[in-house]
């Protein structure tokens, strides 16, 4: 618990928002006020990757994480990826944008990442949609990197701590944008799928003796005390820093966050093939019934239009990634915002001890 626990002063975690959200700028910002800031490698290059470290390394020399998005297998069923393009036809038109090539590889550039990282460490690395192997958890431990592996399960936790990770990030199904599940299981879609945040932190305590970071829905400090108390080290926030101005999100998706035409979420593979949690909008209603299981050949499918629907000012084609919390999001600076939240726990705390 101890390396965890070293990383800041206060409680919490900037969740890595692949996309072009978790910025350098976010991340000094948060690291700066005794949180935990994350670039995201998601999408880019190890290039790309690289030079964002260096923008962060250039604005704190807090100690910062980046995650890293675990290589994927082939789709199970290229046949329902034409279906869907078919589908997609209209949406092409309207745009006046190319669907995506969905054959860009599936791996998102993971070995030559890692080998970055190794030759380069820096004080954490966190890894979604899936665990890696030992050999690569341990290289990471001898370069004096701190590992911490995405679980939705007590299951995933298991696997993680026989990789060796030093921690769990434990991703309740309340969190906004993609589910970290390790293996994509169609057969679990559906209104029962995923457990709730507290619950599952309760039984992945109880089941893996590895710190835990808590994740999904958390807008608030009272709700970061919460966590704790169920026996997280910290909590991992996303949502509540989509809203920031050092946040690289659209201004569309900032505003949608707290605008009255959107009142609820809903997991969904309309936008990239692998359930995630966005704001319910036209896209999402219309073909997120019929989308198939195949990450990430999905997400380049559909990368034109999201952007196309973007800048035609057109909220209701973009992918509006949130968690269930996002109508509490708040538009303050990433450093006010750790304090605030800080705040709240620190009341949050003097009230149970009161009661």
């Amino acid at each position: 618990m101890a390396p965890l626990n070293g990383l800041f002063e206060h409680p919490i975690v900037q969740a890595p928002m692949a996309g072009g959200v978790s910025t350098p700028a976010l991340a000094a910002a948060v690291s700066d006020a005794g949180g935990l800031g994350f670039l995201a490698a998601g999408y880019k290059t190890p290039g790309a990757m690289y030079e964002e470290i260096k923008q962060l390394r250039a604005r704190t020399s807090r100690p910062f994480g980046v995650n890293l998005f675990m290589p994927q297998p082939p789709a199970a069923d290229p046949a329902a990826i034409e279906v869907y393009a078919e589908q997609l036809a209209g949406e092409s038109t309207w745009y006046r944008t190319p669907l995506g090539e969905t054959d860009q590889g599936s791996d998102d550039g993971y070995e030559a990442k890692l080998a970055v990282l190794l030759d380069d460490p820096v004080p954490v690395v966190s890894f979604t949609f899936g665990c890696p192997d030992r050999t690569a958890v341990d290289a990471l431990a001898r370069a004096g990197t701190v590992t911490v592996v995405t679980v939705t399960s007590a299951a995933e936790a298991l696997a993680a701590r026989e990789a060796g990770a030093d921690a769990l990030c434990v991703q309740g199904i309340e969190a906004g944008g993609h589910q970290g599940t390790h293996h994509d299981d169609p057969h679990a879609d559906g209104a029962g799928a995923g457990v709730g945040l507290l619950a599952l932190v309760a039984e992945v305590r109880e089941t893996v003796p590895l710190p835990v970071v808590a994740t999904g829905g958390l807008m608030r400090g009272a709700q970061v005390a919460a966590v704790l108390a169920a026996g997280a080290s910290a909590a991992q926030l996303g949502t509540a820093f989509l809203a920031c101005p050092e946040s690289g999100a659209h201004e569309l998706h900032k505003r949608a966050l707290t605008d009255p035409l959107f009142v609820r979420t809903e997991l969904t593979r309309a936008f990239s093939g692998r359930p995630a949690r966005g704001l319910v909008n036209r896209f999402l209603r219309e073909h997120g019934p019929y989308a198939p299981a195949a990450y990430p050949q999905i997400h380049y499918l559909t990368s034109g239009l999201r952007k196309a629907a973007a800048a035609a000012g057109d909220p209701q084609g973009m992918n509006l990634w949130a968690g269930q919390g996002h109508r509490l999001a708040r538009e303050l600076p990433a450093g006010d915002l750790v304090r605030l939240l800080t705040a709240e726990l620190d009341a949050a705390r003097v009230s149970l001890t009161v009661r």
